[in-house]
This record gives C-alpha cells, sequence and structure tokens, in this order.
C-alpha cells in the first residue's frame, strides 16, 4: 500500500494549492460508498487521462511539486485524494513486461537512447530489455529496422508511418513481444509550418497490433526529448493494461 516517506516535509496548504493550480497533481471526489479500484484498473484510468492530457505525469522538477509527488501517500483534503509518485511510469512499466512474461526493444531516433536508459535504471529490467536501437539518421532507420525508402521519401521520418514501421520493425529483428518507436524534431532547429518543432510520433507494437500517438511538447530540446519518454513509458502501460488486463 501507499506509506508516508519518514522525514518527509509534508506540504503547506499553500503549496498543495499551488501544485493542483500547476498540474502537478491530479485529484478526485471520494464516494465513501464506491469500491476500491484495483491497481490495474487505477494504472488504466490515469494512463489514458494523461494521453488525453488531463493528467501530466512529468513531475517533480519543481521543489515544491516534488514535495507534494514525493509523500507516495494518499491525503485526504476537501472530499480529494492526492496521488503522485515520480518514477510510477518506468517502474510500472518493467513490471508489467515481467508479470506477463513480455520483452521489449526499443527504436530511438530524437531521444538518442534516453528511453532504454530510462528504463536500464530500474533494477530487473535485463529481464525484460532485449534490445535498444538508436536509429538517428534516415540511414540507420532503413538499415538496421527494415523502414521502407518510400515511406520516408513520401512520409519523411517525423511522421505516424515511420514511427510505425519503427516499432514494427523492432519486434520483428529482435522477436521481441512489444518495441517501442520514437521519432520527431527536438530542435532547436529544423521545424516547419507543417511539421514545427516538438512534434513527436511514438509507436507501440505489441503482439502484433500497433499503435502511433502524435504529440506536440512544448519546452528546450532536452524538455521535449524528456516528455517523449516520458509519454512513450505511458503509452507501452496502456497498450499492455489494455491488452492483459482482463487475464
Amino acid at each position: 500500500g501507499l506509506r508516508e516517506i519518514p522525514n518527509m516535509k509534508q506540504p503547506t496548504d499553500e503549496e498543495f494549492e499551488k501544485a493542483g493550480e500547476r498540474g502537478a497533481i491530479s485529484t478526485r471526489e471520494i464516494d465513501p460508498n464506491s469500491k476500491t479500484p484495483t491497481l490495474d484498473e487505477f494504472s488504466l484510468d490515469m494512463t489514458k487521462k494523461a494521453l488525453r492530457g488531463e493528467y501530466d505525469p512529468v513531475i517533480g522538477r519543481d521543489k515544491e511539486i516534488s514535495q507534494v509527488c514525493e509523500i507516495l501517500c494518499c491525503r485526504k483534503k476537501n472530499n480529494a485524494i492526492l496521488l503522485g509518485d515520480p518514477g510510477a511510469g518506468k517502474t510500472a512499466v518493467v513490471e508489467l513486461l515481467h508479470n506477463q512474461n513480455l520483452t521489449l526493444t526499443t527504436v530511438e531516433s530524437c531521444t538518442g537512447g534516453a528511453l532504454s536508459a530510462r528504463i536500464i535504471n530500474v533494477p530487473g529490467a535485463s529481464e525484460v530489455l532485449k534490445q535498444g536501437f538508436v536509429t538517428y539518421s534516415n540511414r540507420a532507420k532503413k538499415k538496421y529496422i527494415m523502414v521502407k525508402k518510400s515511406t520516408l521519401k513520401e512520409h519523411g521520418a517525423v511522421s505516424e508511418k515511420c514511427a510505425k514501421e519503427m516499432a514494427k520493425g523492432g519486434c520483428f529483428i529482435t522477436n521481441s513481444d512489444a518495441a517501442l518507436s520514437v521519432t520527431g524534431l527536438a530542435g532547436p532547429d529544423g521545424g516547419t509550418e507543417a511539421t514545427p518543432v516538438g512534434t513527436v510520433f511514438i509507436g507501440c507494437c505489441l503482439k502484433g497490433k500497433t499503435t502511433v500517438k502524435e504529440f506536440h511538447f512544448n519546452g528546450s530540446r532536452n524538455k521535449v526529448r524528456d516528455q517523449a519518454v516520458t509519454y512513450a513509458l505511458i503509452l507501452l502501460r496502456e497498450c499492455i493494461l489494455e491488452n492483459y488486463e482482463n487475464r
């Protein structure tokens, strides 16, 4: 269960309200007669909210926000529940992969290996992470993960079709159960009116089914890349829960 970290400073009411206004936390009304959701039900609900833009998982950057999120416990305030865990994304993904006996391959372009590095930070990742590709150039995409020349010529590397072929190629070449692909424009240069800086396509191929999401991130080059990594983990977690939650 959720517990309070010893010696962790409890946020003041002012800090609590500031964090909520900045979108760092998620609240929901508590119905005393409602059934407590299972961990999988809660995880699926939160990932769907994140993909709809109703919840921002990129947390812990600000000191005030960190204090709120790192408590890792539920705090009642005005019939609301505060929920937060800065490491939930990567930890949950590794645990889900392990619990379902799934292997993963990452295929990265604009994130340059940051996605696989984030996963490797978690103990036990070696049991689920099969291989990581950094296919930064178009030539590498064609040579190592079978992205079609026609796709790159007609749609470009930053496109839904390229992300889809990257994810499918990653699964096929390594015989993995799942593959995550990330391709985009982190900036600060290279953007166009049709594809502005911050555009990122993230693909997830799981057991032959491929899902691609388009995102538009703001901020510096590093912030765009960091957000891309986080949302890739969210997408993978959502795909796993949707396919395996009832098994």
